[in-house]
């Protein structure tokens, strides 16, 4: 499974990266991106929980 950023509704409020800097990123345009790593495990509870704490439901995990 991986993470991945709607750009288009990002706020760049920065929730993603404070709760799981292991799979997001922001990016010079103030936008987080999802890093290129498989999750499971810890990591994969972890990107979850950021999931659910974007304000505007930007990140998907597929």
């Amino acid at each position: 499974m991986k993470a991945l950023v709607d750009k288009d509704t990002c706020i760049g409020c920065e929730n993603c990266v404070n709760e799981c800097p292991e799979v997001f990123e922001m990016e010079d345009d103030g936008l987080a991106v999802a890093k290129d790593v498989e999750l499971s495990g810890d990591l994969l509870d972890s990107a979850n929980s950021a999931k659910d704490g974007c304000p505007v439901e930007a990140i998907s995990i597929n």
